[in-house]
């Protein structure tokens, strides 16, 4: 049963939150609160009170444009806190996905909420509090946040076999299909190199692990990931070459 606090500086848009919330069986308690401020004071003396304590929380529900201190302004705040709640962005602004998922929130609701939706944020907090004893997912490692018809999801960044530049976004190749996010290639870049993805031209950024073959051709190299054929660059083909031959011991 999740302890609940909700922060809109919008009061209709935070009543009509509270009456979703507090119509799902999951939820204990939700409790309100109209601004930063607020939200940082209540939220403070509920960490210092501890877990056990009745005015414990468990998750904060957050919108992000508000007067003053904004949600992001709010979760930058917690993360230094020692055993912050875990948080849900609720905004009418798709554009700030990428921040949130930084920021390792659980989920990014979309405004006007809808109960089933609500309900899929709900379910996502419930998994991570319900296991204390594991450790709290880190999605600015494990996860990305796409569009999908409208509703932000996560993906697990292990499911992404090869991201592909378009301008200033990247097109992110899984199993199942592809999502448009955001983030420039170079940002991925850097945010994975430590997750075994690697630069093999301008426009490509590839899972090593899901390479099922390099071809040589004429001088000439590229890569098969399953059905897809990428070519390497001149200036990435050593590197490449190198690290599979590492990765095979040879």
């Amino acid at each position: 049963m999740l302890r609940v606090l909700a922060v809109d500086d919008e009061e209709p848009a935070l009543e009509e939150l509270l009456y979703l919330l507090r119509a799902d069986p999951r939820i204990r308690s939700a409790e309100g609160a109209t601004g930063a401020t607020e939200a940082l004071r209540r939220i403070g003396s509920a960490v210092e009170a501890g877990p056990d304590d009745p005015a414990a929380i468990d998750v904060v529900f957050l919108d992000i444009h508000m007067a003053g201190l904004t949600g992001l302004d709010v979760a930058q705040l917690l993360a230094g806190f020692a055993a912050p709640p875990l948080i849900v962005f609720v905004t009418a602004h798709e554009g700030f996905a990428v921040q949130a998922f930084d920021l390792k929130a659980v989920d990014y609701v979309l405004k006007p909420v809808r109960r089933e939706r609500l309900a899929e944020a709900v379910r996502r907090v419930a998994e991570q509090v319900g296991d204390r004893s594991a450790p709290v997912l880190d999605t600015a490692g494990d996860q990305i946040p796409v569009e999908l018809g409208g509703v932000i999801r996560f993906i697990p960044i292990d499911d992404i076999a090869y991201a592909e530049a378009q301008g200033d976004y990247a097109r992110l190749h899984t199993a199942t299909g592809s999502h448009l996010v955001r983030v420039p290639l170079t940002t991925l870049e850097e945010r994975w190199r430590t997750r075994g993805f690697v630069r093999i031209h301008r426009r490509h950024l590839v899972a090593l692990g899901r390479i099922d073959e390099l071809r040589l051709d004429a001088g000439s190299m590229s890569v098969r990931i399953g059905t897809a054929e990428l070519a390497v660059s001149r200036r990435h083909t050593r590197a490449l070459r190198d690290l599979l031959m590492r990765r095979t011991g040879r």
